[in-house]
């Protein structure tokens, strides 16, 4: 998102406990940590 270096992965689309689309390559995305933690999240609670 920000183009800092990447240290987690994360699901593109929210998995929600599905394990196949956990699991799934093209669901995940590098980023950031404070991406991540800040970003990310506050879109994941607006789904």
């Amino acid at each position: 998102m920000c183009g800092a270096p990447s240290r987690l992965v994360d699901h593109k689309t929210p998995h929600r406990g599905d394990k196949r689309l956990f699991w799934s390559r093209s669901n995940w995305q590098a980023l950031c940590t404070p991406c991540h933690s800040s970003r990310k999240q506050r879109e994941e609670r607006r789904c």
